[in-house]
């Protein structure tokens, strides 16, 4: 049975170049396909953020890896956007995109996509110097710590909180996701928004010559962890992969999309 400490450590020879190739290139993120994954969580993305319901001063991003598809949406609607990862590969490769440096994935139909998807007519390049503008720091975080970003935020002080393939990728076990989770929502204001896109039924995934595992569980307790931890769901969709998605670098059935608001203090 994995440890926290035993994942930790699978993630030393984790390879950003591989991971963004197995799953951020055609067939996974292919825009002119509707059924294409990446299109569909752009869209859920898109959509809840379209709501009029979130914003404030700072959106975290919690275990970004080495992509920033997942803030296209939310960070038109935040002052300050922070990024975060346990590696420091992962965050080099951020910085990299960031400060436009040669070698970096091209994020730019990715931008153009959600720029369509938003229809607000404008060019996609306008949306990337925003964000490129917007983020103001790419800084560790371990989501198994009580305080996952140590002190560069204090408790309760976050606006809002993104998440993609994080918490189940870095726990052992269900109960080790619910405490991560419940760590993460630590940071959030109350009445915060949290948007995350997870696994369903992944067991592993391939980085270059990293085999990770993944905590397997389904959309039920995807939604319970939730539920348990007092917040209100106000949007969940799941997706099941595709054999067309299916590209063996991986085992996942499906994907969870939670949209969810923590409670106000009573």
């Amino acid at each position: 049975m994995s440890t926290i400490k035993d994942i930790a450590e699978s993630y030393q020879t984790f390879d950003p170049a591989a991971y963004l190739q197995n799953n951020y290139v055609p067939p996974r993120a292919d825009f002119s396909d509707p059924d294409s994954v990446v299109a569909w969580k752009l869209k859920c993305l898109a959509d809840a953020c379209a709501s009029g319901e979130i914003g404030g001063q700072i959106l975290v991003d919690i275990g970004s890896g080495p992509t920033v598809y997942q803030v296209l949406s939310a960070f038109e609607l935040f002052k300050e956007v922070i990024l975060t990862d346990f590696l420091a590969v992962n965050r080099e490769e951020l910085k990299k995109w960031l400060h436009d440096e040669p070698g970096a994935f091209d994020w730019g139909p990715f931008i153009n996509h959600v720029c369509s998807i938003e229809g607000k007519g404008e060019p996609w390049q306008e949306k990337r110097k925003r964000l490129r503008e917007r983020v103001s720091r790419v800084i560790p975080v371990n989501v198994h710590q009580p305080c996952p970003l140590g002190t560069e935020l204090a408790p309760g002080t976050v606006d809002a909180l993104v998440s993609s393939f994080c918490l189940e990728a870095c726990s052992p076990d269900y109960p080790a996701f619910v405490k991560a989770l419940q760590n993460i929502t630590g940071l959030l204001k109350p009445g915060g928004h949290v948007l995350m896109i997870g696994a369903l039924e992944e067991s592993y995934f391939l980085a270059g010559e990293a085999k990770l595992s993944v905590a397997s569980f389904t959309e039920e307790m995807t939604r319970k962890a939730f539920q348990d931890m007092g917040y209100v769901i106000r949007d969940f969709r799941s997706y099941t992969m595709p054999e067309s998605m299916k590209v063996g670098v991986d085992d996942v059935k499906g994907i969870s999309f939670v949209w969810a608001q923590k409670k106000e203090s009573n």
